[in-house]
């Protein structure tokens, strides 16, 4: 990463690119930071639907997250499957809920 780029990517989007029994991420730092700038961003957007769905289906806040969660891996994924849980914990911390065990 850039000394240009301040955005402190945090250790849990890190670890998605860390091989298990590894200590060192398979992507480039530049690969990682654009990835994480399009998960946060991702996460961001989907505030709004989130709180829109919550409202108007009367559904609990777990069960709002779970829908956004099988939308993000769906056929046309834009994230991969680990980013996905990745963006719904985001987002739950974004709005300030509980997220619940997403299905793997």
């Amino acid at each position: 990463m850039s000394d240009a780029n301040q955005v402190l990517i945090p250790a849990a989007f890190i670890a998605l690119y860390v091989p298990a029994g590894r200590s060192r991420p398979s992507e480039s730092s530049e690969h990682i930071a654009a990835r994480h700038e399009i998960c946060e961003d991702m996460a961001c957007m989907l505030m709004e639907p989130a709180q829109t769905t919550l409202w108007q289906l009367g559904i609990t806040e777990a069960d709002v997250l779970e829908r956004m969660h099988r939308g993000l891996v769906g056929d046309d994924a834009v994230v991969s499957r680990a980013e996905a849980g990745w963006v719904v914990h985001r987002l739950a911390e974004l709005l300030d809920w509980d997220c619940p065990p997403l299905a793997e």
